[in-house]
């Protein structure tokens, strides 16, 4: 990674600290409801993406926390995982576009399970200390959606008033800083704050200019032009991407070599980058 991503890092770090301390707080105060505890990893099989700054983020600090060896192990696994992922949510847009609502499918995708290939041997993170927020507020209650929801394996009961955190303002904070990361960039990509992506791939993507759609002054990619890949400077970005978004394209995707194009290709036509 070229960039310099630092100063939006420091930002995502205060709301991990913000996150952190509202997961302690009401770990204290109901101590006998929250089960969390080394060794269990039930959130760690929970389906679920990743906003482009908590995408960047791991990615940066798996590359430059973890020896190679184990890298490459957790790469292995990370392509299975993706698949796997993948199968879920193309599964869960055939049914919405055949008019399942998507309150039920989306209940349904939580009740998945895709082992993270960041979990070891030891059923313990690899990369611990840059979790995602999903990962650090899992086993306390929340609303989604405005749907009350918590860890299947916690104590809280079913409609006693608990703190609750509101999971929506975290997501749309993050889609904030994520798109405060993208008008920062010259990018032919204005519009990339909007994906989302599991952490199975934000461990395979290689954030480099290419994926980045870094131009040069004259707008054309930093990797050079050819024809019809230079477009508008542009920078501004419109829309706040949902919690719970199904898949309707797979975005800029490059992994192993392989690149699908952005906002042209539809989960079907994607199959290609994972063979």
């Amino acid at each position: 990674m070229s960039l310099d991503f630092s100063p939006f890092f420091s930002k995502y770090e205060k709301l991990l600290a913000d996150v952190d301390k509202v997961f302690e707080t009401v770990k204290d105060q109901h101590a006998d409801c929250v089960t969390c505890t080394t060794g269990c990893s039930d959130c760690c099989h929970a389906v679920f993406d990743l906003p482009l700054i908590e995408a960047l983020y791991l990615n940066h600090h798996f590359h430059g926390v973890l020896p190679k060896e184990v890298k490459d192990q957790i790469l292995a696994k990370a392509d299975q995982a993706d698949r796997a992922a993948y199968k879920l949510k193309f599964q869960a847009h055939k049914r919405q576009r055949s008019g399942e609502e998507t309150d039920v499918i989306l209940e349904d995708m939580a009740r998945k399970r895709v082992r993270c290939p960041l979990l070891n041997a030891q059923d313990r993170c690899d990369l611990y200390a840059y979790r995602p927020i999903t990962c650090r507020l899992y086993g306390i209650p929340q609303e989604v959606a405005g749907k009350a929801r918590t860890c299947a394996l916690s104590k809280f009961s079913p409609g006693a008033p608990y703190p609750t955190v509101h999971v929506d303002k975290i997501h749309r904070a993050l889609a904030a800083l994520s798109m405060e990361l993208v008008a920062s960039l010259n990018t032919k990509y204005n519009q990339m704050a909007d994906m989302l992506v599991p952490p199975s791939m934000a461990l395979l993507t290689v954030y480099d200019d290419e994926y980045l759609g870094l131009q040069t002054s004259s707008g054309c990619s930093s990797g050079g032009c050819s024809s019809g890949s230079c477009s508008s400077g542009d920078s501004s970005v419109s829309g706040i991407p949902v919690s719970g978004t199904l898949p309707g394209g797979c975005g800029p995707v490059k992994k192993d070599g392989c690149t699908c194009g952005p906002n042209e290709c539809d989960p079907g036509s994607c199959e290609p980058c994972r063979k």
